[in-house]
């Protein structure tokens, strides 16, 4: 009996011993799953810069804040004469109409865009973050 137990110990030595020698593991990777990785990440930088209901994350220029429906409209007017590439938009948040201009990814741009805008309306022009209008190019789409 004592023989056996002593074989059993050293036959556990021998064999942890082994396993010490052995620490290597090698992992085979599908090159596959790399361009799923890559493509899940774009979807998530994509789904992250999107709002609930399908619209991007970005800014506008608020040009004016106004209780007159009639001003709103005319400064509107001006903003399609003044930047007929842009659109314009305006908002009514009771009691006040808002009206904003542009489409921005990024506030450096509506920055940018805005600086010119401060001589024509001097009350002040603000940055705003809102959903805005975008549509990603079509490499994006297809290859995200």
């Amino acid at each position: 009996m004592k023989r056996l137990i002593l074989l059993l110990v050293i036959a556990m030595f021998a064999l942890s011993a082994n396993a010490a020698d052995n620490d290597t593991i090698i992992v085979r990777k599908d090159p596959r799953l790399d361009v799923l990785t890559a493509k899940q990440a774009a979807i998530n930088k994509r789904t992250s810069m999107q709002t609930a209901n399908g619209q991007y994350k970005g800014y506008r220029i608020q040009v004016v804040s106004t209780t007159s429906r009639e001003q709103a409209f005319k400064v509107k007017s001006d903003l399609l004469n003044k930047y007929p590439a842009e659109k314009v938009y305006i908002l009514f948040q009771s009691p006040y109409f808002k009206v904003r201009i542009g489409n921005f990814l990024k506030k450096e741009d509506a920055d940018n865009f805005k600086k010119p805008m401060n001589k024509q309306f001097p009350q002040g022009v603000y940055v705003v973050e809102d959903a805005i209008e975008y549509t990603p190019p079509d490499e994006e789409i297809n290859n995200p």
